[in-house]
């Protein structure tokens, strides 16, 4: 007969594992909708140029966010002068800058070679911090690097008959570009002196990247209002609505939960949805040279995170 203090250890242990599962789920589905921003990148850029879109996916977000931090008790800190200009500039590079590009990229090449090269993300941000912020460059962060970048070559330097003749190296190079804004921001992010809660700092990235998409697209605002594409306007608000606001609740609930390391392994989702929902929803094939570089890239993922878990799977008491 089991006694008390074991019945209770084992519904602490019970809870702890259901609550890891729910963690782990909601984790999964916010990496989907960031592979399916590729589908809806590539759908807006066939009716809107980038900064128009870009502007417009920012104000259908904006009152949305702002609601979640009413009805949350969410309130913006006060930032110093410093801390202000490295929003600012985190806005501009991290938000506009990544989603620019990435519309921009998905005219030119196909959504299933944008999900690929957007997964190194978690490489070329270890790689970026190390370079900049002088963190100890670990083997298994050069190793991931080399990874990721064989499984973007695959990719970018195949044949054009390997992409179903939908190639551009053009539009591969400024997918790099939004990889490389998005690194920067993570890296800005760690700069700043007083951390934000989550949902407030996605909030303000929302509405100073509305402010400087909005004067940044002055020029086409008359031709863009003029002319809607219903198909674009609603991957607009689909981007907005899904990826932006619930996809970061999804990925900050779930990561409240687990270990940044346990987190940051999840990322491997999204290339491979943004691969499979580019199969599924635009019909691109899935050839051997992207399932070769969709493989090494999630390789990548799992190199770059999986020491940080294994460190703490060697430090965790048996329970």
């Amino acid at each position: 007969m089991s006694s008390p203090l074991s019945s209770a250890k084992s519904a602490k242990s019970s809870r702890a594992s259901s609550s890891r599962s729910l963690a782990h789920f909601q984790l999964t589905l916010a990496m989907i909708t960031v592979g399916s921003t590729v589908i809806a990148s590539k759908i807006i850029g066939a009716g809107l140029d980038p900064m128009p879109a870009t502007a417009l996916r920012f104000a259908f977000a904006l009152p949305v966010l702002l609601v979640l931090m009413r009805a949350t008790g969410t309130a913006f800190p006060r930032p110093g002068l410093r801390d202000a200009c490295l929003l600012i500039t985190q806005a501009a590079i991290g938000s506009v800058g990544y989603t620019v590009l990435l519309i921009a990229g998905t005219q030119r090449t196909s959504a299933a070679d944008a999900g690929i090269i957007l997964g190194t993300l978690p490489a070329v941000c270890a790689l970026t911090a190390a370079v900049v912020l002088h963190e100890r460059l670990r083997a298994s962060t050069l190793i991931a690097v080399v990874v990721a970048s064989l499984g973007v070559a695959l990719v970018t330097l195949a044949p054009a008959a390997q992409h179903g003749g939908n190639r551009s190296l053009t539009g591969d190079a400024l997918l790099i570009g939004a990889v490389v804004c998005e690194s920067l921001f993570v890296l800005l992010n760690k700069r700043l002196a007083t951390p934000w809660p989550p949902l407030a700092q996605s909030t303000a990235m929302t509405g100073i990247g509305l402010a400087v998409s909005a004067a940044a697209a002055l020029p086409d605002w008359a031709a863009t209002l003029h002319a809607l594409p219903s198909h674009a306007m609603l991957a607009v608000a689909y981007y907005a609505l899904v990826p932006t606001v619930g996809g970061f609740w999804l990925w900050y609930t779930g990561a409240a939960r687990v270990t940044g390391a346990e987190a940051a392994i999840f990322t491997a989702v999204a290339p491979v949805s943004g691969v499979v929902l580019a199969a599924l929803v635009l019909g691109e094939p899935l050839t051997l040279a992207r399932l070769a570089g969709l493989a090494l890239v999630v390789a990548a993922v799992f190199v770059t995170a999986g020491p940080a878990i294994w460190r703490r799977a060697q430090d965790r008491p048996d329970e």
